[in-house]
């Protein structure tokens, strides 16, 4: 008889764990569970909830965003590329680097004048912001991704209904089937299940 190729999986090869993945009933359950989970030392988790919870951030030991920075730097990079290239356009002249821009006079303001880059300034500057706001959201998130192993628990769905809900990835260094579990476990979920994945 044939026999598979050294390179294919066998048929009967189990499903490797994803995660695991605890239920919690209450706002203030989940808060405490991942308190202890913070401490425990792991770093791919994470909190699943209808809505956001105030003081979760806290809790789950993240640092602030960055995307307000990301924002402020390219806004502001968007109003400066603005005023540059007004200035190097209209408000120049031979004198320097040899370059005569187009020296117009618009709404009775001389080249140059500061008030009439202002709109653009704005414009340009708002633009640059909102692209930056939008990818750099993206890329924090690790978005688009289009499937993720949580979503083949079925009791997850309520995640956003009425349930809350703690996952831990088995890709994290600290996981492990036993003690992963046995520290959820002293957290008093309503529900622990370990999710898993079709081996490649």
């Amino acid at each position: 008889a044939d026999e598979p190729a050294a390179d294919e999986p066998a048929a009967d090869e189990p499903a490797r764990p994803a995660l695991y993945l605890a239920e919690f009933e209450t706002p203030n359950a989940i808060v405490h569970a991942a308190e202890r989970v913070r401490d425990a030392g792991y770093t791919k988790w994470d909190c699943h909830t209808p809505y956001a919870l105030h003081g979760l951030d806290e809790a789950m030991g993240l640092a602030p965003t960055k995307i307000g920075v990301i924002s402020f730097v390219f806004g502001l990079t968007g109003v400066l590329t603005a005023f540059l290239l007004m200035y190097f356009t209209n408000g120049m002249d031979d004198s320097v680097l040899g370059f005569a821009g187009y020296r117009a006079i618009v709404g009775g303001k001389p080249p140059g004048a500061f008030p009439s880059m202002v709109p653009i300034m704005f414009e340009l500057g708002i633009l640059m912001c909102g692209l930056s706001t939008l990818f750099g959201l993206f890329a924090l998130a690790k978005l688009p991704r289009h499937h993720h192993p949580v979503f083949s628990s079925e009791r997850f769905a309520r995640a956003t209904d009425d349930r809350y809900f703690i996952s831990i990835e088995a890709g994290d260094e600290h996981f492990d089937l036993e003690d992963t579990r046995a520290l959820l476990e002293s957290t008093d979920p309503s529900f622990i299940e370990l999710v898993e994945e079709d081996a490649a």
